[in-house]
């Protein structure tokens, strides 16, 4: 008998606001997801794009990281998103080029000394011209 009376009370009408509650909890999950994507989507997103740009403007000469570890230079550009990368001297493997993990840019030659002395010596006769 004790349960039937529960029942019962459980059964009654709807409470009065109830559509208050309901929108109150669509509201959390609509905030929670916000929070959720902004802390989480949108921040994996722009690194996804970011990984994305940085590979395809991989090109000859530059140093590239595989997935795997291996560290080598980009020797040609093929057009099945792949890349011909030389691990050793004369050593060359094709890579997809999804699987690089970062591309070192090539930078400027490095200078000879006698190029270095020439411009520390016209450094310094510009100076010794302005004392006199």
């Amino acid at each position: 008998m004790l349960f039937s009376t529960a029942y019962a009370a459980g059964s009654a009408g709807a409470a009065p606001g109830s559509g208050d509650a309901f929108m109150m909890q669509m509201l959390l999950i609509g905030v929670l997801f916000l929070i959720f994507w902004m802390l989480v989507i949108r921040p994996n997103q722009k690194k996804m794009a970011d990984h994305k740009a940085m590979v395809e403007s991989g090109r000859r000469g530059d140093k590239v990281v595989t997935a795997g570890g291996l560290i080598g230079t980009v020797t040609k550009v093929m057009d099945d998103d792949e890349v011909q990368v030389e691990i050793a001297e004369k050593v060359r493997v094709n890579v997809v080029q999804s699987t690089l993990t970062h591309v070192y840019v090539k930078g400027e030659p490095a200078k000879d000394k006698k190029d270095t002395a020439k411009e520390a010596g016209k450094d310094t006769s510009k100076d010794e011209k302005k004392d006199d």
